[in-house]
C-alpha cells in the first residue's frame, strides 16, 4: 500500500449510515480487523528518507505479562504515531521482543523446572515434566541446547499475548516489522556489531576485577547496579606495627582479612602519616602488608585506616589499581572461600586458621572469623552495628562481590575524557523531551568508573563470535582470537568448530575452544535501530529510516538503553542515532508508589481495558506528560470513557441533522454567515493551531487538553443555542450556515482526536467517509478564515455563559430547561453586550426566553431579575 503523502483533506463522501444506538463495545476488534486487512498502517518501503518518521521501539521484555505501565508508555508513543501518519509522513513504526538473557532463562527455569548444565548431552527428545518440581534442587538437569530450545518456545508462547493485547490497546504497528533480540537476524547483527568494535580497538578481552552476581554466576554491568540499605557492624582490630605498635581498623568485611594487600589512611592524616611505607602484619593469618597513603581514605570514617583487600567493594578496586597492589583473591565465583589456602599465607598458625574458613560461604566466614578473633582476644569491644548501603545487582538478592575474571569489555570513556566528552557531545544532538532529562544522560557518563562490561555467564543470549586456540598443554590463546568471516554469521562457538578445526579438535591440546560466554542483553538491544533498520543488509532501507525519528523509553534506562544505544551508534555509525528521544515517567499505586511484582501493587492492564474500553485507557496515558511519574486514575479513565462516549453521540446528532458536508474547509462551501457560527469556526481555527503547536514540542497532553476543552463547549453550549436554525425554524439560509459550521467543526474534531481515540473516531467517520480517518490529514490552522471572517473569538464563550445563567435560574427555581423565560436582565461590558446581542436569537431560542433586556455594566456577566412562566418566581444570578 502506496502512503499518501498529503493525507486526505477532503474524503470522498460515503453513504450516511449513523447506527440507531452507538457503542463503544466491539470496536476494538472489528476495527483492528480491518486495519489489518487493508493495510491501513503498513510501511511503504518506496520512500525517502524526507517522507519517512520512523520510531525506534522499545522491545517489551518477553518473560511473563505486561503491565499497565506498558500500556501508558506504549500508548504515548502510539499517539505520536498517529499524528505523525495524519501529517503525511511514512511511519516506520516496528515492533520487537526483547527475549534473551537472564529474564527469560529464569522464567523457564521455573515454569518447566528445569536447569541447565552445558556438560549434560543434548536430548532430541527431551520434553519437561508436566508438573514442575516444587524445589530447585529436584529440577530437570538438561543442556544447553535442550534448555534454548525451552527458551525459544515459551518467548514465542508469551509474545502472542503481548501481539494481542498491543492489538487491543489500538497501536498503529506494522505488524510485518516484527523482530526477536534472539533470532537469526538480531544474532548476526549483534555479533556484526561486535567484530566491527573488535577490530577498530573499542571491544577488548581483560582479565580484571568484575562485580559477579553469586546466584545467578553471571557478571555485572555497572548500569545494572542497585545500592540497597542493609544492617551491618563495624568489627574493630588491630594490625601489629614493627614498633610494636597496634594500628586498628574498623571494617563491615572481616571475612576478607586473609585477602588483606594493603592498609590506606588520607595522606594528610597526622595518626598515620609515620607509619606510610612501612610494614604492618595482619592477624590471624600473619601476612604482611604495606602501610600506603590515599585521597579516597576518610579520616572520620571508623578508625581513619582502611584494610584494602582484593576485593571487598570497588573502592579496593580503585586502590588496587592506582596502588598496584597484589591481587590475593579468596572467594570463588559461587560465593564460598576458595578451598586451597593461599600461597601468601605461610604460618602454621595462619595456615590452619584458613583451613576453618575454606569451603564456607561469606556470611558463615565472617562468623567464624569474629570467632577466631574474639578468641585470640583481638576483637576489640562488640560489633558496632550500622545501616549501609550495599551494591546489588538489579535482579539479584544477595550483594555482589567483586572476583577477577575475564570479560570481555566495550569503551564508552569510563576511562578516557576525550570519549566521555564525544559522547556527551552526541547526546546533544539529541532533543529530549522533556528537556530536563538530558542531565541524567550527562550526569551517567560524568560518572562512570569503567567501561562497558559486555560479557555475561548465562546460556540463552547471543553468542560472542569467537573461538581461541589450544596449546600443546590445553591452554588457550586469548591474545589471538580466532573469528568468523561475516558469511558465517550468526556462529555459535560452543556448538560449531572454529574455521579451520572440526569438532573433534574442541577441548583438546592443539585444538580449540569457543568463548563459553553470551553478550549481555542490552549489547544486542543497544542496537535495536540497526537490526529493525537493515544496517549492513539492507542499505536502502536502512538509509531511508536511520537515524530514526524518534526514540521513546522511560527514564529509568537512560543510563543502560540510551546510553549504550548512543555508544554503538557513535562507534559504527559516527552519528547519534535518533533525532528526539522522549522519556516516560512510571506508574505510581494510588498511594503514588512504584508499581513493581516485589511489592504486589502491579495492575494488569487487561482488567481496564476489559472494564472502561481502549479508548478510555488510551486518554488516560495520553494525559500525562512525558517524564511525569503518574497514578494508576480509574477516575481518568472513566473520563475518557465519558468523552468517546459522548462523541459518538455528539457525532450521531449532527450527522442525523443532516450536517454530512464539510464543505467549508474545502472552499466550495455555502456561506457561514451567522456571526456565532463563525465564532465557533475562529475557536476551532484556535485550537488546531495551538494543538499543532503543542504537538510538535511531543506535548500532547497539552493538544488532547485543548481539543477536548473545546469538544465540551461545542456540545454544551454551541449544539444547544443552535438547534432551533439546524431545524429550519429561521429560514434555509441560516440552516446551511450552522450546518456547514457543524460539518466542519466534527470533521476537524474527529482528527484532533484521532490519535488519542482511535477507535471512536474511526467509527464516527465509517459514518460519513470512506477510507480512514487515520490517513486523513491532519487538521490545518487558518482553513477557516475565510469563513470566519470578521469571527469574534469571544463571542461563543460568552452567549454560553448567558445560557448557563438561564439555566441556573431554572435549576435554582426547581423547574424543567423547557420553561419558558419570560423576561431577563443580562448585564455586561460593552463588548459582550454586542456580542450577546449578535447572537441573540439563538440565545432566545435555547433559553426558551421571550425577552432579554441586555444592559452595559462594568464586571463580569451578569443574568438577573429571571420571571419564568411556570412559577412567575424571580431570580438573579452572577
Amino acid at each position: 500500500m502506496a502512503h499518501n503523502t498529503e493525507g486526505t483533506d477532503t474524503p470522498t463522501p460515503a453513504p450516511i449510515n449513523v447506527p440507531e444506538k452507538p457503542a463503544l463495545e466491539g470496536l476494538e476488534a472489528a476495527l483492528n480487523k480491518r486495519w489489518r486487512e487493508e493495510g491501513t498502517y503498513t510501511f511503504n518501503r518506496e520512500t525517502s528518507r524526507g517522507e519517512v518518521y520512523s520510531i525506534d521501539t522499545p522491545p517489551p521484555t518477553a518473560s511473563g505479562s505486561l503491565h499497565v505501565g506498558h500500556v501508558f508508555s506504549y500508548t504515548q508513543t502510539d499517539v505520536m504515531a498517529r499524528y505523525q501518519r495524519m501529517n503525511g509522513k511514512n511511519v516506520f513504526y516496528p515492533m520487537g521482543w526483547d527475549d534473551n538473557g537472564l529474564p527469560t532463562e529464569r522464567r523457564v527455569q521455573n515454569y518447566y523446572g528445569v536447569r541447565c548444565d552445558p556438560t549434560v548431552a543434548y536430548d532430541a527428545a527431551y520434553r519437561p515434566p508436566a508438573q514442575p518440581a516444587k524445589n530447585q534442587r529436584d529440577f530437570d538437569v538438561i543442556s544447553r541446547r535442550n534448555f534454548i530450545e525451552l527458551c525459544e518456545e515459551l518467548a514465542v508462547e508469551d509474545e502472542k499475548v503481548f501481539e494481542n493485547l498491543f492489538l487491543s490497546l489500538g497501536l498503529s504497528v506494522d505488524w510485518n516489522l516484527t523482530y526477536r533480540t534472539i533470532d537469526s537476524t538480531s544474532r548476526a547483527v549483534s555479533q556484526r556489531a561486535f567484530l566491527a568494535n573488535l577490530k577498530q580497538g573499542d571491544a577488548y578481552l581483560a582479565e580484571a576485577p568484575t562485580l559477579w552476581d553469586v546466584t545467578f554466576r553471571t557478571a555485572v554491568a555497572q548500569a545494572e547496579l542497585e545500592d540497597r540499605e542493609v544492617p551491618g557492624a563495624y568489627y574493630r582490630y588491630p594490625f601489629d606495627a614493627v614498633d610494636g605498635t597496634k594500628i586498628h581498623i574498623e571494617t563491615t568485611r572481616p571475612e576478607l582479612l586473609a585477602a588483606c594487600v594493603a592498609l590506606v589512611a588520607h595522606p594528610d592524616d597526622a595518626r598515620y602519616q609515620p607509619y606510610f611505607g612501612q610494614k604492618v602484619t595482619s592477624p590471624l593469618f600473619g601476612v604482611e602488608v604495606e602501610v600506603k597513603a590515599h585521597p579516597l581514605a576518610k579520616p572520620d570514617k571508623g578508625a581513619g585506616i582502611a584494610m584494602v583487600c582484593t576485593f571487598g567493594d570497588l573502592t579496593d578496586v580503585t586502590w588496587w589499581r592506582e596502588l598496584e597492589l597484589p591481587t590475593r583473591a579468596i572467594i570463588g565465583r559461587d560465593g564460598r572461600i576458595l578451598a586451597d589456602t593461599p600461597e601468601w599465607i605461610t604460618t602454621t598458625a595462619g595456615r590452619e586458621n584458613y583451613a576453618r574458613l575454606a569451603g564456607k560461604t561469606v556470611f558463615s566466614a565472617k562468623e567464624t572469623v569474629a570467632e577466631m578473633l574474639t578468641e585470640a582476644g583481638l576483637l576489640d569491644g562488640e560489633p558496632k552495628k550500622i545501616s549501609h548501603p550495599v551494591n546489588f545487582f538489579e535482579k539479584g538478592d544477595k550483594p555482589l562481590e567483586v572476583v577477577t575474571s575475564r570479560q570481555w569489555y566495550v569503551r564508552n570513556g569510563g576511562r578516557d575524557a576525550d570519549r566521555r566528552e564525544r559522547l556527551i557531545a552526541r547526546g546533544r544532538e539529541i532533543d529530549f523531551h522533556p528537556s530536563f532529562m538530558r542531565s541524567r544522560f550527562e550526569n551517567w557518563i560524568e560518572g562512570l568508573n569503567g567501561d562497558w562490561l559486555i560479557s555475561r555467564q548465562r546460556f540463552f543470549g547471543v553468542p560472542f563470535p569467537v573461538w581461541y586456540a589450544l596449546d600443546e598443554v590445553g591452554e588457550p590463546d586469548y591474545e589471538n582470537p580466532i573469528l568468523p568471516s561475516d558469511e558465517m554469521l550468526p556462529v555459535d562457538p560452543a556448538a560449531e568448530p572454529a574455521p579451520g578445526y572440526d569438532e573433534s579438535q574442541r577441548g583438546e591440546p592443539g585444538g580449540f575452544m569457543g568463548d563459553p560466554d553470551v553478550l549481555d542483553t542490552w549489547a544486542t538491544s543497544s542496537l535495536s535501530p540497526q537490526i529493525i533498520g537493515g544496517w549492513s543488509r539492507d542499505e536502502d532501507l536502512f538509509s531511508a529510516v536511520y537515524p530514526f525519528d524518534l526514540r521513546p523509553q522511560a527514564h529509568d534506562i537512560i543510563r543502560t538503553w540510551l546510553f549504550s544505544s548512543v555508544v554503538r551508534a557513535d562507534s559504527l555509525l559516527d552519528s547519534a542515532p535518533w533525532k528526539h528521544a522522549a522519556i516516560s515517567g512510571w506508574i505510581l499505586d494510588p498511594d503514588r508508589k512504584k508499581m513493581s511484582k516485589s511489592k504486589g501493587n502491579v495492575v494488569v492492564p487487561t482488567d481496564a481495558l476489559e472494564q472502561f474500553g481502549s479508548d478510555a485507557v488510551r486518554y488516560w496515558a495520553a494525559s500525562a506528560k512525558l517524564g511525569a511519574d503518574t497514578a494508576y486514575e480509574i477516575a481518568q479513565m472513566k473520563i475518557g470513557r465519558r468523552l468517546a462516549i459522548k462523541l459518538l453521540n455528539a457525532s450521531k446528532f449532527v450527522l442525523n441533522l443532516g450536517a454530512t458536508e464539510a464543505d467549508v474547509a474545502s472552499g466550495n462551501a455555502p456561506a457561514v454567515t451567522n456571526p456565532l457560527d463563525r465564532s465557533l469556526l475562529a475557536s476551532l481555527d484556535e485550537v488546531i493551531a495551538q494543538a499543532t503547536a503543542a504537538f510538535e514540542k511531543y506535548d500532547y497532553g497539552r493538544a488532547l487538553q485543548l481539543s477536548e476543552t473545546f469538544f465540551w463547549s461545542f456540545t454544551d453550549d454551541y449544539v444547544e443555542l443552535i438547534k432551533d436554525r439546524a431545524y429550519g425554524s429561521v429560514g434555509e439560509a441560516e440552516k446551511a450556515s450552522v450546518l456547514g459550521a457543524l460539518a466542519t467543526t466534527l470533521d476537524a474534531l474527529l482528527r484532533l482526536f484521532a490519535p488519542v481515540l482511535p477507535f471512536a473516531t474511526e467509527e464516527v467517520w465509517s459514518w460519513w467517509r470512506r477510507g480512514s480517518v487515520h490517513q486523513a490529514a491532519w487538521p490545518a490552522s487558518g482553513k477557516f478564515t475565510a469563513a470566519a471572517l470578521e469571527a469574534d473569538t469571544g463571542l461563543l464563550p460568552t452567549v454560553g455563559a448567558a445560557l448557563g445563567g438561564l439555566r441556573k435560574a431554572k435549576s435554582e427555581a426547581k423547574v424543567k430547561q423547557r420553561t419558558e423565560v419570560l423576561s431577563a436582565v443580562i448585564s455586561g461590558s460593552e463588548t459582550q453586550v454586542r456580542q450577546l446581542d449578535a447572537a441573540r436569537s439563538d440565545l432566545c431560542a435555547a433559553g426558551n426566553a421571550s425577552s432579554l433586556e441586555l444592559l452595559v455594566r462594568e464586571g463580569e456577566l451578569t443574568v438577573r431579575d429571571v420571571r419564568l412562566a411556570a412559577s412567575e418566581e424571580t431570580g438573579s444570578v452572577s
